[in-house]
């Protein structure tokens, strides 16, 4: 068995950075089947034809000292960033302001991946040049949102479920060819609203089925079951609920044969409700945290990329310096939105004189975070806008 196992990470031969963007040469998804007999019982371990390039991949954007840059806002998010700036949601400003984003001079020193937005994927600076060339030349590894969004779950306590299966295949192939190396899934767990049984296994079916079809065209699959924040529910409910979902979620990656040295994590914190009486420290919050990864995370998985959901800038920063202090058996970093862009896109504001500024407020927030990756963190200097907190009750995306 170790032997078969060892076979299928050595099958697939590693591309290198200029055939990412040309798409030379690529080869086409296709599926490893070895079969070991025991007496009578058959045991069937697949594994995709690009198992060598998704751990490489995926050790990558997990390296020290640096995370993931979500952008991956869709057209009507980015609006809602942009009106609150004053500025009207069209592409020529959602171009302007991605530019802004991945051309930061030195990002890719503290930034390992960024994912990206289906038009931003295919779309250029505005100096003309491919946005992922812009990313592969900072040494950023580029990404994919591939679901297509939350519909209400039938059959539910008014819960979700993440719809984009349809027809994934054929486009995480394209993405791919168009130079896109990861992707992201996410749905969201909703504690007010139970979480049901029904909720709970069809965000964990749907993540497994979703991992593995995009492991099959080549792209690290990000699994995210984002735990609202949403409720007055303590830490200790938190806790309780995030068990459930990630035992769900890894049985279910499991049945589907999903390479785990290939796949990053975007789980939330552990945390109270945004609306709880008993606020937590970063150090209860890291042992809480951890507690769970411990318990419910094969070390066998690379990276744990924290999504920052709601809170401010700074405190998730604090929180991810906190999982820092001691060892882990993973990457324990951070792939955050709003808590790397919200001071970013105030200072720019839409105006053009004011790019550089807004360029080295990101630069800001990506090295500070980068500390906590590393446990290095103070949270000394930082700006009030940095410590204001987001939390939107009923945020949609």
């Amino acid at each position: 068995m170790a032997s078969a196992s060892a076979t299928l990470l050595k099958s697939s031969p590693i591309i290198d950075k200029s055939e990412w963007i040309k798409g030379q040469n690529l080869r086409q998804p296709s599926v490893c089947v070895v079969r070991c007999h025991r007496t009578s019982v058959g045991l069937t371990v697949r594994a995709s034809s690009y198992a060598d390039e998704l751990v490489k991949t995926a050790k990558t954007i997990a390296s020290p000292g640096r995370g993931i840059l979500a952008m991956d806002e869709s057209n009507a998010t980015c609006g809602k960033r942009l009106d609150s700036i004053g500025l009207e949601n069209t592409e020529a400003n959602r171009q302007a302001y991605r530019t802004l984003l991945v051309s930061a001079p030195g990002l890719g020193e503290y930034i390992s991946g960024a994912i990206l937005f289906e038009e931003t994927l295919y779309q250029s600076t505005v100096d003309g040049k491919k946005m992922v060339d812009v990313l592969v030349e900072q040494n950023i590894v580029p990404g994919i949102k591939v679901d297509k969004g939350l519909v209400p779950l039938p059959g539910s306590n008014n819960e979700s479920w993440c719809q984009g299966l349809d027809g994934l295949s054929s486009r995480t192939a394209a993405y791919y060819q168009q130079g896109a190396r990861f992707a992201k899934w996410r749905t969201v767990v909703s504690i007010p609203n139970g979480p049901s049984a029904l909720a709970v296994k069809e965000a964990a079916w749907g993540l497994a089925r979703y991992a593995a079809i995009s492991q099959d065209s080549g792209l690290v699959p990000i699994v995210e079951p984002e735990i609202l924040l949403d409720g007055e529910h303590g830490i200790d409910r938190t806790f309780e609920v995030a068990q459930k979902v990630w035992a769900e979620v890894f049985f279910y990656l499991a049945e589907n044969n999903v390479l785990f040295e290939g796949i990053l994590l975007k789980p939330s914190m552990v945390t109270p409700g945004a609306e709880c009486k008993d606020k937590a420290t970063p150090q209860q919050v890291a042992d809480y945290t951890l507690k769970l990864l411990h318990r419910r995370i094969p070390p066998a998985v690379p990276g744990i990329m924290f999504l920052s959901g709601g809170q401010s800038e700074v405190e998730a920063t604090l929180n991810l310096n906190a999982m820092n202090q001691s060892p882990n058996p993973w990457h324990v970093s951070f792939s955050y939105a709003r808590a790397l862009q919200n001071t970013c896109l105030k200072t720019w504001g839409g105006r053009p004189e004011n790019v550089k500024a807004a360029q080295d407020t990101l630069l800001v927030r990506a090295k500070a975070n980068s500390l906590a990756q590393l446990g290095k963190y103070t949270g000394e200097g930082e700006s009030e806008e940095a410590k204001k907190g987001m939390f939107v009750k009923g945020y949609v995306y």
